[in-house]
């Protein structure tokens, strides 16, 4: 079972990215796997492996960024979101 967060750096490290997923999404390992093979470091939380009020804390971050609450969700900077396995929108965002 995979731990319930953590950091996975990377060279690209400009930006704060916080990856909210869920450890059972295909879209989520395709997410933090693009996120990965560009190398951006990023912090991650499997927010269905957190209990109580972890992961009620979780979910309430999620839906202030994306109101559907689904995953994955990417907060980048603390300034924006991107909802869903979007490359291209991450390479926008995150200038690669």
């Amino acid at each position: 079972m995979p731990e319930p967060y953590g950091i996975v750096s990377g060279p690209h490290s400009e930006h704060s990215v916080m990856l909210y997923a869920l450890s059972t999404c295909v879209w989520c390992r395709k997410t933090r796997q693009f996120l990965e093979d560009a190398g951006v470091t990023f912090r991650f939380t499997y927010v269905d492996l957190l209990r109580g009020q972890e992961r009620e804390d979780a979910m309430s971050v999620v839906h202030r960024w994306n109101p559907a609450a689904s995953f994955p969700t990417v907060v980048i900077d603390g300034t924006q979101s991107v909802v869903g396995f979007k490359p291209d929108q991450l390479k926008e965002a995150l200038g690669l």
